[in-house]
């Protein structure tokens, strides 16, 4: 290779480290814990973004699950003691809050700009270390994944698939993109066997709102695992419609499934208002959705059905 050629991994190694330069002083480990006979032990832990300049961050809610205080640890060595502000266990978003930090909160993008392919960073802060740094692309996006929450099925919607290798100490750090723009918060679901993150968007910024200002966000609940898919033409022709979210599964006992919904169906349509990824169904299933007769289009075997879900109020133990 000659004197002036260039590693084309130069580039990518220099975006990588830039990106994590920026990111890493603004990602907390957290550490919740409970008060016991014998004194404090730990219930949880993993990593949480700074996002605020008085001292709130944003993490995953089954990280703090099951417990109302902490502590989080920066890479500066600072040490603040944190509370629950609220979480959404359907979004799997929680906000806690210490005092204010010397570092600058993050910069929050907007994941709808986000294409497949695209590099992203992972930044995790496990146990307190110098912090987790990964990178890789973004290999899906509008999926929706079912998960186990005690005995129950939930439907976690919207989440970024990436191949940037996460661990359980990283679930609540920051995925960024290539301008260190916060684009998700990575969630490590136990036995998911992917990289996934919850994303910064209209509809989370929505929830974040709402935990700042009541502690619980009401959503209505359908009970769909979705993913999107581009209609074939002669779909296109018949509906005018060109993309739409294939159901992957019907959770037993949801609205969905009592309005007739079948995996395999194509929806289209809800509420008269077009769908065709996750983050567009999501921002339709808040508390005005709920107990509220909605008219849904699937496409079936080729041909348009119309039914009708009353979505009901997502609960902890719903």
């Amino acid at each position: 290779m000659g004197e002036g050629s260039a590693d084309p991994l130069d580039s990518y190694s220099a975006t990588v480290i830039r990106v994590a330069e920026t990111v890493t002083p603004h990602v907390a480990a957290i550490e919740m814990t409970g008060k016991g006979r014998s004194g404090r032990f730990r219930v949880g832990a993993g990593s949480a973004v700074l996002f605020t300049s008085d001292g709130y961050l944003l993490t995953n809610a089954h990280v703090v699950s099951g417990t109302q205080s902490g502590h989080a640890v920066f890479t500066d060595g600072s040490k603040t003691e944190i509370e629950i502000v609220g979480a959404d266990r359907l979004s799997d978003l929680a906000i806690v809050r210490g005092r204010a930090q010397a570092a600058p909160p993050a910069d929050f993008g907007d994941a709808e700009n986000l294409k497949v392919g695209q590099l992203v960073v992972a930044v995790g802060n496990p146990l307190g270390l110098a912090g987790s740094v990964t990178a890789g692309v973004v290999s899906g996006l509008g999926r929706s994944i079912p998960i186990w929450a005690g005995r129950n099925r939930r439907v976690i919607e919207d989440v970024i698939q990436t191949d940037a290798a996460l661990n359980s100490g990283s679930s609540g750090g920051a995925l960024a993109d290539a301008h260190s723009r916060i684009v998700g918060i990575n969630t490590a679901v136990a036995g998911a066997g992917l990289g996934l993150a919850i994303p910064i968007n209209a509809t989370s910024r929505r929830i974040i709102s709402s935990l700042l200002t009541d502690g619980r966000v009401r959503r209505a609940y359908l009970g769909l695992v979705s993913t999107p898919v581009q209609l074939p033409v002669s779909a296109v022709m018949r509906t005018g419609k060109r993309e739409g979210l294939r159901i992957v599964e019907v959770l037993p006992d949801s609205p969905a499934e009592r309005a007739g919904v079948q995996p395999a169906d194509v929806l289209l349509s809800v509420g008269k208002k077009s769908v065709s990824n996750a983050e567009s169904l999501q921002k339709l299933m808040f508390a005005e959705a709920i107990g509220a007769p909605l008219d849904l289009v699937v496409l079936r075997d080729g041909r348009e059905q119309h039914l009708v879900a009353v979505p009901e109020e997502m609960t902890d133990a719903g």
